[in-house]
């Protein structure tokens, strides 16, 4: 079953369990899938809706920064109850451990020696584990392994 066939499954499950946060959640997903669809003129594969869903997840974060420092708790958690439900459809996020020896290796693979090779050792990392990386803190592990 392809990612957006659980989508859609998940959506109708939503629906009957009158799931209101799910259903709204995945029906702003699948607008954006169909969105892109038109975009590219083709069907998505699980690579781009994943990537479209790393995007929601994002935005909504973004979101919940925003209204927490203008004091909207209720907002914000409304945010990130929709962040939650949009996990389920991301591969896990790799441990602080994996993450460490992925950028080693990315730095050792690209040949990184100053912060100069940042862009190249973030971007092989980023292509390799899709949906796994923080960018934060991928960004703040590299600038440290690079700058010592």
């Amino acid at each position: 079953m392809t990612l957006l066939e659980q989508i859609e499954k998940d959506y109708i499950v939503a629906y009957k369990a009158k799931d209101d946060v799910k259903k709204a959640v995945l029906r702003h997903l699948k607008t954006a899938v169909k969105n892109q669809m038109v975009e590219v003129g083709r069907e998505l594969n699980d690579d781009e809706v994943l990537e479209l869903v790393a995007k929601q997840i994002k935005q909504r974060k973004d979101s919940i920064e925003q209204y927490t420092s203008a004091g909207r708790q209720d907002l914000a958690e409304t945010e990130a109850v929709e962040v939650e439900a949009l996990q389920d459809y991301m591969p896990p996020e790799l441990t602080p451990e994996e993450l460490g020896a992925a950028v080693d290796k990315a730095i050792a693979d690209v040949g990184a020696s100053s912060m100069q090779d940042m862009g190249k050792v973030m971007q092989a990392i980023m292509q390799a584990y899709k949906g796994q990386v923080d960018g934060k803190a991928l960004s703040g592990l590299v600038r440290s392994r690079l700058a010592s």
